[in-house]
């Protein structure tokens, strides 16, 4: 898996696993990355789709933005403006594309 790249050599990793994913997280953060998955055909449990593997991911790096925003105003002006998109979106609203 991509993530897997993320280790870096000679740094120690507590891995964790929920359900079938298993994450690592380097000895002293709270960050944590998905790495691999715990699947066999008769487990009862279905192996991950790439779809399945793209959300994850983007979840973990929205949550990790979400984070990081409460303390930088600039990711949070970005943010709301991400949110005023989507909600008139929703609405079928056209929405002006300007470029930054």
């Amino acid at each position: 898996m991509e993530s897997a790249g993320r280790l870096k050599p000679g740094a120690q990793y507590i891995y964790e696993r929920q359900g079938a994913t298993v994450y690592a997280r380097e000895f002293g953060t709270n960050e944590r990355f998905i790495i691999g998955y715990d699947w066999t055909p008769d487990d009862g449990l279905t192996k991950p789709t790439e779809e399945d593997i793209r959300r994850l991911e983007y979840r973990q790096i929205m949550d990790n933005i979400l984070k990081e925003a409460e303390n930088n105003p600039a990711l949070q002006d970005a943010l709301d403006r991400v949110r005023i998109v989507y909600e008139l979106s929703k609405e079928n609203e056209i929405v002006p594309h300007h470029p930054v």
